[in-house]
C-alpha cells in the first residue's frame, strides 16, 4: 500500500480554505486532482466528504473520518466510514489523503506508519478570494513535509499553480505509483 496526500495550498501563507470553501478557482487544478485520485481509495474528514457536489466523487471509493459514528453517507457501496486513524495502518489498497486540514495534520503527525509515502504539493501563486470565515491552513503539514520528505521532481506550472512530488526519506516508493503521479502533473490538461 502507498499512501498519498494530495493538496493544493497557497503559496506563502499555506492557506487550503477560507471557512468551507476553497478560495479560489483553478480549472486545471480540478482536472489534476480528479485524474490523480480517479479510481482510487480517498480518506477525508466530513467537511470535506459535504463539500463534494452531492457528496460524491464520481468513481472512487471514500472513507470518511469522523468521530461520529452516526455520521450517514450518500453511497453505502462506495462510501465508507472510519472512526479511528489507526484503522488505516493495515489498509491494504493505496490511500489517497484528501484534506480538510485536520485529515491532513492527522496523518502527517500520526507516526511513521501512517505518514504519506507521496506528497503532491501543489501550490497556488495567485490572489485568495475574499471570502468570509477562518483560514485554514496546513502550515505543521508542510514544515512535517520539509523536515521528513525530499522533492524528487521539479514543479510543473499551469495557470499559477505549481505542482512537485515530495516522498518520505529514507523509505521505498512504489514505482508504478511515482510514474502515474508524474505523468498526470508534468502534462498541461
Amino acid at each position: 500500500m502507498t499512501k498519498i496526500a494530495v493538496w493544493c495550498r497557497h503559496d506563502g501563507d499555506n492557506i487550503i480554505g477560507i471557512g468551507p470553501q476553497i478560495p479560489w478557482h483553478i480549472p486545471s487544478d480540478f482536472r489534476r486532482f480528479r485524474k490523480i485520485t480517479e479510481g482510487e481509495n480517498l480518506v477525508v474528514g466530513e467537511k470535506t466528504y459535504d463539500s463534494f457536489p452531492n457528496r460524491t466523487l464520481p468513481n472512487r471509493n471514500i472513507h470518511i473520518l469522523t468521530l461520529n459514528p452516526d455520521y450517514e453517507v450518500s453511497d453505502k457501496d462506495r462510501h465508507f466510514i472510519y472512526n479511528n486513524i489507526d484503522d488505516f495502518k493495515e489498509f491494504e489498497q493505496d490511500l489517497y489523503i484528501c484534506g480538510g486540514a485536520t485529515i491532513y495534520k492527522l496523518f502527517m503527525t500520526s507516526g511513521n506508519k501512517l505518514m504519506p509515502d507521496i506528497i503532491v504539493d501543489s501550490k497556488y501563486c495567485g490572489e485568495v478570494d475574499k471570502l468570509e470565515g477562518q483560514k485554514i491552513d496546513i502550515t505543521p503539514c508542510i514544515e512535517a513535509m520539509e523536515k521528513n520528505y525530499r522533492k524528487v521532481s521539479p514543479d510543473y506550472e499551469q495557470e499559477n499553480v505549481f505542482t512537485s512530488l515530495w516522498i518520505k526519506k529514507g523509505d521505498f516508493v512504489e514505482q508504478n505509483v511515482l510514474k502515474k503521479l508524474i505523468n498526470i502533473i508534468s502534462i498541461n490538461n
